[in-house]
């Protein structure tokens, strides 16, 4: 298995939803990511920003509110923040693991932009909701600025954005490149900072990626041999929460397409994951995805546990 190539998808479990939280979080998942390394794996990670890009987009929110002479952060920003601040948490955790175990390996992180298409549906549909809560004043200021906006029972408003799919992703080269000098990457964070094409100059889209999508377009691109997705149950289940609840060890992509048409996985949790790993997996005979937990990253991957998702 040595110099076997993985794309690592971390969720929310591995990072937490504070400052306090992520600092204790990726601790665990650095030790997960150098087992890996230690394993002989090449390693790029890719991670959730949920949380945090909301936190950062509420925060630059309130910002512009208090000093009305600056704007508001647009989305881009945010999400650039958000890989940066992510990015540098995890590469230092896992530089002192590996460095605790005797390996010297370099790690970066890239900022990476990925090319969305203006005509995708998802910007007449947004469903993504973003940022703090607002009064129904403050939902009408952001009506009139042309911006989707969803009341939610009992808290208030939220702005709502659109979740296009990823089409190329910008700084693949350069995440080849690092790959190849033997370094771990980490990139495509939150799935990547969605731009648009205008000629040679690329434009912030108002909108983000779901993570898993562009992890799986990541893979692809890489000619990865697995995409491991981690979260924060061992394995995917059937019947999830219910007294019927089946684990399952292994999935055709044939019979992960069917259970998603019966709607067996959740949309805000396990969906986008199958989903992932049903793209990956069908994109060539002897690609394999991996859908595990944080702590059982290496089991799985050794055909431990999880559950494998194959042609």
């Amino acid at each position: 298995m040595e110099n076997k190539k993985i794309v690592v998808a971390l969720g929310h479990s591995a990072l937490g939803k504070t400052f306090p939280e992520q600092k204790e979080a990726v601790k665990n998942t650095a030790s997960a990511i150098a087992d890996l390394i230690e394993a002989k794996y090449q390693v790029v990670i890719t991670h959730s920003n949920g949380p945090q890009v909301g936190m950062i987009h509420s925060a630059m929110t309130e910002y512009s509110r208090l000093e009305p002479t600056n704007t508001v952060a647009p989305m881009s920003i945010c999400s650039a923040m958000s890989q940066g601040y992510i990015g540098y948490d995890l590469q230092n955790e896992i530089r002192t693991e590996l460095l605790n175990r005797g390996i010297y390996r370099s790690v970066a992180t890239l900022i990476t932009q990925v090319r969305v298409d203006p005509f995708d549906t998802a910007f007449s549909y947004p469903s993504k909701k973003i940022g703090r809560f607002m009064t129904e004043e403050e939902a009408k200021a952001e009506r009139s600025k042309g911006n989707h906006v969803v009341e939610v029972e009992g808290k208030g408003y939220q702005r709502i954005i659109a979740a296009p799919r990823p089409m190329e992703i910008y700084e693949l080269d350069a995440i080849k490149a690092l790959l190849d000098a033997g370094q771990v990457v980490i990139a495509a964070g939150g799935g990547g900072i969605p731009v648009l094409q205008q000629r040679t100059r690329l434009k912030g889209a108002s909108a983000v990626i779901e993570k898993d999508v562009t992890s799986a377009c990541l893979a692809e691109s890489l000619d990865a041999d697995m995409l491991l997705l981690l979260t924060g149950v061992e394995k995917v289940a059937l019947h999830f929460g219910t007294p019927e609840e089946t684990p399952l060890d292994h999935m055709t992509v044939e019979e992960a397409t069917k259970y998603i048409a019966e709607e067996q996985f959740s949309s805000g949790a396990m969906l986008p994951k199958v989903e992932a790993a049903v793209s990956f997996a069908s994109s060539k005979p002897e690609r394999k995805a991996i859908i595990t937990s944080i702590d059982t990253a290496l089991a799985g991957i050794q055909g431990k546990t999880g559950t494998v998702i194959s042609c």
